[in-house]
């Protein structure tokens, strides 16, 4: 069985959704141009694994095989309608930048393939805790790919921080230069592609890192 460490490993590094499994990269690089878009969809995505890994589990002892992905597919879409109705209400701004994406996240191979894959075949808290971090990793990447795109394209981070906390959140834009005038590409969906490309780079080069400094330090007594 599965223990929690490697659970959270897997959702967070090793089988990271964005980086390795390379799944959900539809919205991930249509709607990554801020931060905060990148921050609402993967709170939703993050919420909807939770939610139907969680009920997936509870229900595996009483789905037939045969009507198995149907019924996953029914759960999936039931968290997300709930979710898009919640974000409608709280955050209508937000939802309309959004737009359909928030309701495609039942296509979301990631979500499915976690209900499949793992959530049919173990207890409730493993299967939770298999959804926040398969969640937490997606999150992490919106995020950082949204950063990467706003710093570039626009010069700013946080811009419309407003639309998910509120009015007294415009102040936490950050300007890293008044008087820089942007950089199309980066907002444009080529700009998604450079972006995701450079952080899966930066994830080999540090996964390679630890294999190949013992070679180096096995190697210097030879050359001395």
């Amino acid at each position: 069985m599965t223990t929690n460490s490697e659970i959270t490993q897997n959702g967070l590094w090793s089988n990271n959704v964005a980086l390795v499994q390379l799944l959900g990269l539809c919205p991930l690089l249509a709607v990554t141009s801020t931060v905060v878009n990148g921050l609402g969809l993967g709170l939703a995505t993050l919420l909807t694994l939770v939610l139907s890994n969680t009920i997936v589990s509870l229900i595996r002892g009483f789905v037939r095989k045969e009507v198995r992905l149907p019924v996953f597919v029914l759960i999936i879409a039931s968290v997300v309608t709930i979710i898009e109705l919640g974000m409608k209400a709280l955050f209508y701004d937000l939802y309309t930048i959004l737009g359909i994406f928030i309701p495609l996240i039942v296509t979301n191979c990631a979500i499915i393939g976690r209900a499949e894959g793992f959530a049919s075949r173990n207890p409730v808290g493993p299967a939770a805790l298999d959804g926040l971090m398969m969640g937490l990793g997606f999150l992490a990447v919106l995020v950082l790919l949204g950063a990467l795109r706003e710093l570039i394209g626009f010069g700013t981070l946080l811009a419309n921080a407003e639309l998910m906390l509120g009015p007294a959140a415009r102040g936490l834009t950050v300007t890293i230069n008044p008087d820089y005038e942007g950089f199309l590409l980066a907002i444009l969906p080529p700009g998604a592609f450079f972006g995701l490309a450079m952080l899966i780079a930066a994830k080999n080069w540090l996964d390679l890192r630890p294999a190949t400094r013992p070679a180096e330090t096995a190697a210097e007594p030879e050359g001395a």
